[in-house]
């Protein structure tokens, strides 16, 4: 099978560790931008990548590209492409764009003029034309402008790869699975301990952290990925690649537990668990973080989102005064992270992070903080503040 080049779409923050993901699971070539990775593969790897990887939010494969200034020279590189290679007159598309242009500062304006291109190119082969289906169509098509350069990509992903498909109940501010799992991995989690989130919400941190620990691939639950509308798409080729993903799934020998003080929430959690058929592996109960003590001899792991006022009503200095109180004195021998969009929220902790991460929750600049919970008196040692 031929290689070519492929685009990974990430978080901010997150393209090193997609990078050493992708370098993992055998791709070549691998390059960091700024919230993508490039690299080279063939079509096997392409299935295996949306399957996979846990911090990519799509996989981009381009097809061309070339120089515009205006909107007719746009219409005639679209029109340059030979679309009969991807399409026909009775499938339907759609397209994307992501734009960063002076030439070209309106995006449904883009995605009209490739629409145009390419159904006149259609029109005028067949006398037929494809139609526009926003909501499932055949073919995805994205459509970068970099200043002059247009590059014409097709989105083999479908759906944002951080739907992993196991999550039908959230709560009121649900943390995106890509963030979650990018979080679990910097936090340096890969399962040789316990684990905890005491926040757990709808689960998706416990499911995440299962699923890295038993090295079961992130998109393993998810009904469809648009490469299964392309014209080369071949399913036994796809079954092979799952087969040998799932053949390296490994064994967990610790306990994976998540409490919310919400019975709604843990309701909810569980039901997420069960889709994902995760529930030999986590532990989900309803408990006040702040009533609680660590249960496990050993290492423990805890990583979470508490919430930070955006959505959810909470006295803010109290709240985060009792998230340190109780790491420091229920949770000895603990590394514990978690991620604020609050970034005042963070002097009330009490305890000075290890490090922090820059990162972004949506649209908000949040930070992910590490705490180090000595046994014994050793409990604050080393708890320096690195900086921004």
């Amino acid at each position: 099978m031929e290689n070519y080049k492929m685009v990974a779409k990430t978080l901010f923050g997150f393209e090193e560790l997609l990078a050493k993901e992708l370098t993992q699971l055998g791709a070549q070539n691998v390059e960091q931008g700024t919230r993508v990775v490039n690299f080279i593969g063939d079509k096997g790897f392409m299935y295996k990548a949306n399957l996979a990887l846990r911090t990519a939010l799509k996989i981009l494969k381009p097809i061309k590209t070339f120089k515009a200034f205006n909107d007719n020279s746009l219409y005639d590189g679209i029109q340059k492409i030979d679309w009969s290679q991807y399409l026909n007159e009775y499938k339907t598309f759609v397209v994307e764009t992501t734009l960063h242009s002076e030439h070209f500062n309106h995006s449904q304006f883009v995605a009209l003029k490739t629409k145009d291109a390419i159904v006149d190119q259609f029109r005028d082969k067949t006398g037929k034309r494809p139609n526009i289906d926003k909501d499932f169509p055949d073919l995805r098509i994205h459509v970068h402008i970099d200043r002059d350069l247009v590059t014409v990509s097709l989105d083999s992903s479908g759906e944002s790869l951080h739907r992993r498909g196991y999550k039908t109940a959230t709560n009121i501010a649900p943390i995106n699975e890509v963030l979650a799992a990018g979080m679990l991995l910097l936090s340096g989690w890969d399962g040789t301990s316990h684990f905890i989130d005491p926040m757990c919400g709808s689960g998706t941190i416990l499911a995440e952290a299962a699923m890295i620990a038993c090295n079961i691939p992130a998109n393993i639950n998810r009904k469809e990925f648009a490469f299964e509308k392309w014209q080369d798409w071949d399913s036994e080729l796809f079954d092979k690649v799952l087969e040998s993903l799932l053949k390296k799934t490994r064994e967990f020998h610790y306990t994976i537990t998540g409490y919310d003080k919400a019975p709604s929430a843990v309701s909810k959690a569980k039901d997420n668990i069960h889709n994902a058929n995760l529930d030999e592996y986590i532990t989900i109960r309803q408990a006040n973080f702040f009533e609680s003590e660590k249960m496990t001899d050993g290492p423990l792991h805890m990583v979470f989102n508490p919430p930070y006022g955006e959505r959810l009503d909470i006295e803010m200095e109290r709240f985060y005064r009792e998230i340190g109180d109780t790491m420091k004195q229920k949770y000895p021998n603990t590394n514990a992270w978690f991620i604020t969009a609050n970034l005042e929220a963070l002097k009330f902790v009490g305890l000075r992070p290890s490090r922090k991460i820059k990162l972004f929750n949506g649209k908000l600049e949040a930070r992910f903080a590490k705490y180090e919970m000595y046994a014994g008196s050793k409990r604050t040692k080393f708890q320096t503040e690195d900086n921004d």
